[in-house]
C-alpha cells in the first residue's frame, strides 16, 4: 500500500459487527437492539426517505422499516415522522441521530485500528481539506510524520468546502478535519492554531504593490478576484467587509487560492486572501502581498468527534502540523492548538 493516497468520496456500510446492545431508561433496561439498527436509522435520518435507503443498502423497504420499528418499540417512543414525500426525524429522532453518530463513528475508527492491528499494517492516518491547503499549512509535518513513521499511510479526502469536510468527518470517513473555524457545531470540537490576517495580493507593477498597507477605498476599486462561492473563508471575508460599509466590486475571476495568487502574478486581478504560510514562496515571483488591517483575521485549525478518542497516529500528526505552524517542537500528547471559542465570542463546545 501507498504511504499516501487521496480520495473524494467513499461508500457507507453496515459493519459486520452485530452486536446486541441495550438501552437504558430510568425504570430498567430496555430490550436489544443491533449496531445496524442504529445504522439504518442514521441512514434514514440522513436520506429522508426509506426507499432511497433499501437501494443504498440493497434490500428491501420493509427490512429498513424494520429497523426503525425495533428502535420505537424499544425506546418507546416515536423517532420518524412519516409525511407524503418522505420521512424527517421527530424531536426524539434528532436526539437519537447526534447520539447514535458520534457513537458509530467513533466505533468505526476503533474497528479500522483493530483491523489494521491485526493484519499487520502500520496504520492509517486520515484527513480532509481543501485540495490546495495540504501544501501551505502541512507540508513539513508530513515529512517529519513519515520519517517517524514509513509504514503509515496519511490518507487525504479532498473536500470543497468546511461544510463537506465535517460532513465526512461525522460520518466517520476519516479522523480529522482541517478548516477555517466558525461557530461550533454539534458533535465537533474545535481546536484553533493560527490566525490569519488578510493581504491583497498584486503585481509588483500595480500602484498599490507600493502601499504599505490597504484602506476599505482601496479594495471598493479592485479587479476583484474572488473565492469559490462555498469558500467559508469568502463568506467571511464578505461579511466582514460589509460591516465596514463596503463591497467589492463584481469579480474578474473566482478561483481558488493557488490560483488566484497566479491571476496575481499574471496582473489579471487582485486576490484578497489569507496570509498563507508559503503564499508568495515561488522564487522570483513578480506578486506582493499588502497588509489589509482593518480586516478580521480568519482562524484555521482541527476539528474532530472526540480529541480524547483519536488514535496515537492522528493524535502526532495533530501535533505536529500545530507544532510546525507555532514554530517549536510537536508535544508528546495533544496540547498544541487552544480549544476554540468560535467567532464573535461563542462559547467553546465540548462534548460530555
Amino acid at each position: 500500500m501507498s504511504p499516501f493516497s487521496w480520495t473524494s468520496s467513499w461508500d457507507r456500510a453496515l459493519t459486520p459487527v452485530n452486536s446486541w446492545i441495550s438501552l437504558q431508561r430510568s425504570k430498567g433496561y430496555l430490550g436489544p437492539v443491533t449496531l445496524d439498527d442504529l445504522r439504518v436509522f442514521i441512514a434514514v435520518c440522513e436520506a429522508g426517505n426509506l426507499s432511497a435507503v433499501a437501494r443504498s443498502l440493497s434490500c428491501t423497504q420493509s427490512a429498513v422499516s424494520q429497523h426503525v420499528r425495533r428502535l420505537e418499540r424499544e425506546t418507546g417512543i416515536a423517532l420518524i415522522e412519516r409525511r407524503p414525500r418522505g420521512v424527517v426525524p421527530t424531536a426524539a429522532g434528532r436526539t437519537l441521530y447526534q447520539a447514535a453518530l458520534g457513537g458509530i463513528a467513533s466505533l468505526d475508527a476503533a474497528l479500522r485500528g483493530l483491523g489494521e492491528l491485526r493484519d499487520g499494517h502500520g496504520g492509517t492516518v486520515k484527513i480532509t481539506t481543501g485540495g490546495v491547503t495540504v501544501r501551505h499549512f502541512m507540508a513539513d509535518a508530513i515529512t517529519a510524520f513519515r520519517r517517524r513513521h514509513p509504514r503509515v499511510t496519511l490518507e487525504f479526502h479532498s473536500a470543497h468546502s468546511a461544510r463537506r469536510c465535517i460532513d465526512l468527518l461525522r460520518g466517520g470517513q476519516v479522523d480529522l478535519a482541517w478548516i477555517t473555524l466558525g461557530r461550533p457545531l454539534p458533535g465537533v470540537q474545535l481546536r484553533a492554531v493560527i490566525d490569519l490576517p488578510w493581504v491583497l495580493v498584486v503585481h509588483a507593477s500595480d500602484p498599490l504593490a507600493a502601499r504599505e498597507a490597504i484602506l476599505p477605498a482601496d479594495l471598493a476599486a479592485i479587479r476583484y478576484i474572488a473565492q469559490p462561492d462555498n469558500s467559508a473563508s469568502r463568506q467571511r471575508l464578505e461579511d466582514d467587509c460589509a460591516r465596514h460599509g463596503m463591497t467589492f466590486p463584481a469579480p474578474v475571476g473566482v478561483a481558488d487560492w493557488d490560483t488566484a495568487v497566479l491571476l496575481a502574478e499574471l496582473d489579471i486581478g487582485h486576490a484578497v486572501l489569507p496570509a498563507l504560510p508559503r503564499l508568495l514562496d515561488a522564487p522570483g515571483s513578480p506578486a506582493r502581498a499588502i497588509p489589509i488591517p482593518f480586516l478580521t483575521p480568519i482562524t484555521v485549525g482541527w476539528a474532530t468527534r472526540q480529541w480524547h478518542t483519536l488514535s496515537p497516529l492522528a493524535t502526532e500528526f495533530a501535533d505536529l502540523v500545530t507544532a510546525e505552524l507555532e514554530g517549536g517542537p510537536a508535544p508528546a500528547a495533544l496540547s498544541g492548538g487552544r480549544p476554540y471559542a468560535g467567532a464573535n465570542g461563542d462559547h467553546p463546545y465540548h462534548l460530555p
